[in-house]
């Protein structure tokens, strides 16, 4: 006769079970092990396996809920430190911004704020190539996983172990037997080990992609920095061959002096001391240019190769220098407060600063007991020959089994365990403070760089303006006898200093620029 019946108490896990015989009696004992409790029962009643196995599942399923609702969480939740910062942005001889100015200038996306085509599509290639974004989406992918594992922890733990055997002996006995086995391991997270270990675990996820948003800021400034450099290097080079030129035929025509009796020997020699220092510019420069291309294919992913370009800086007209692009003398620099969220590194050292308070949690959890739960549900099924007839043997088999573990004696393992952790935790939150204040630091620095580079280009301009009148005024005295050729050697050397000086302030203007908007926090955007 077949029966079953479920189980009353324990870990609620229902089971099938068959009346004994001599075959099952062989096959019980060796599938049944350790456990709180094990038995199989026999009997006749009218529920069938697969009720009982529901049942069980709901018993599982029941006691998993209960634990998990009564549970607690040990350590102290997380709440933001109240780090003091300044009400304004400290920016020498420009007025405090006013309260109600929230907005700023780095919430501006990167190609609303950067407006050569060019520069918009050396950026763009870099946001797909570029290997240090690459590893930094797999380091989020990896964060993520490891999510997932540790997450794990507080689910039961289920694994099947399926068997056959065959077995003929010398009395003419043959039997199959197919088992199958289901062990069900859950730890009861009493006191929040496992939710503190995954809160940690997700501010590290959430900590990585601020660091990813951190790489593409890096990116963005990075790329731009470069071609302005590029872009610079070009107008001294433009201004170095122009001078060269100039000066060659400044040569010519004091030879040709020279021959006529008029100049001296010394003034040719003054002159190719200007032609000369110009010349000794160009393979410099031209050393520069190409080592800047190569940072900027690196930076996009790619071999070294020429860089396209677009607009120039600027263009030398007859009434003055002409730039490609007009910038502003000041950019509104925002809200202080707006600045904890818009930078992406300070959110990342709040993640750590999170992960860190987690795992005082973790670590004081370890000081409580241990409660695990097994159980193993499963059956039989096979038939065996005895002098031609068949009998068969079927029959289902339970265990459970609880188990508490408390540390009494971890040689200090526990207590070091959670000073770890809180040391931890207080330097998270020293990186957090130092991370806010350095940005402030950032912040000032570019806007003192932005003003006063603004302020020399300005003066450089006309430093270069005045110059040009100069070496014009002098040429006409030298001319009409009045004044000596060093005089014109002097103002054409003054002038092609200023013109370098005023190329390198057009780039420091541009490179304060894009340091602002990366250290307010634009760029990372999508």
């Amino acid at each position: 006769m077949r029966s079953a019946s479920p189980i009353a108490a324990g870990g609620g896990i229902a089971v099938r079970a068959e009346r004994e015989s001599p075959e099952s009696s062989r096959i019980l004992s060796s599938l049944s092990h350790g456990g709180g409790g094990q038995g199989v029962r026999s009997g006749s009643d009218n529920v069938s396996p697969r009720q009982k196995l529901g049942a069980a599942v709901v018993g599982l399923i029941s006691i998993v809920v209960a634990i998990t609702v009564s549970a607690c969480n040990v350590g102290p939740n997380y709440r933001r430190p109240n780090v003091p910062i300044p009400s304004t942005f400290r920016a020498p001889g420009a007025a405090s911004p006013a309260p109600t100015q929230t907005s700023s200038f780095a919430d501006m996306p990167w190609w609303k704020v950067f407006h050569d085509p060019q520069l918009q599509a050396l950026i763009r290639s870099a946001l797909k190539k570029n290997f240090d974004l690459r590893l930094a989406a797999e380091r989020i992918t990896a964060a993520r996983a490891q999510v997932g594992i540790t997450r794990s922890n507080e689910f039961p733990q289920v694994s099947a172990d399926p068997n056959f055997s065959g077995e003929k002996t010398d009395e003419e006995i043959k039997s199959n037997i197919f088992s199958l086995a289901a062990d069900v391991a859950f730890q009861a997270d009493f006191f929040g080990r496992f939710r503190r270990a995954t809160e940690a675990a997700r501010a590290q996820l959430l900590g990585t992609e601020d660091a990813q948003q951190t790489v593409v800021l890096t990116l963005v400034s990075d790329v731009a920095s470069d071609y302005f450099l590029l872009r610079d290097l070009d107008l001294q080079l433009q201004i170095s061959q122009k001078t060269v030129k100039t000066q060659e035929a400044s040569v010519r025509l004091t030879q040709m002096l020279l021959q006529h009796g008029v100049a001296t020997r010394l003034d040719v020699l003054q002159a190719r001391q200007v032609l000369d220092s110009a010349n000794a510019q160009i393979p410099d420069l031209e050393r520069q240019i190409g080592q800047t291309e190569d940072a900027i294919s690196i930076l996009l992913g790619e071999y070294p190769h020429g860089i396209p370009r677009g607009r120039p800086l600027g263009i030398e007209t007859p009434q003055g220098w002409v730039w490609s692009e007009t910038l502003p003398p000041q950019l509104p620099p925002g809200l202080p407060s707006s600045l904890l969220e818009r930078r992406p590194d300070i959110r990342e050292a709040e993640q750590n600063l999170v992960a860190a308070n987690a795992n005082i949690g973790v670590a004081k959890a370890m000081f409580f007991p241990q409660v695990s739960l097994l159980g193993l549900v499963g059956g039989a099924w096979g038939h065996t020959v005895f002098l031609g007839a068949g009998v068969p043997a079927h029959m289902g088999i339970y265990s459970e089994e609880a188990g508490l573990a408390q540390p009494l004696f971890e040689g200090g393992a526990l207590r070091n365990n959670l000073r770890y952790a809180k040391s931890q935790y207080r330097r998270a939150l020293i990186e957090y403070t130092q991370t806010i204040q350095q940005a402030f630091g950032d912040v000032s620095d570019a806007l003192i760089a932005y003003q006063k580079s603004h302020e020399v280009r300005i003066r450089d301009e006309q430093s270069v303006k005045d110059l040009q009148q100069s070496v014009s005024v002098s040429l006409t005295r030298y001319r009409g006898g009045v004044a000596t050729f060093l005089d014109v050697l002097d103002s054409q050397r003054s002038l092609f200093s200023a013109e370098l000086a005023l190329a390198q302030a057009r780039n420091s203007e541009y490179q304060s620029l894009v340091q602002l908007y990366k250290s307010l926090g634009g760029g990372w955007q999508p």
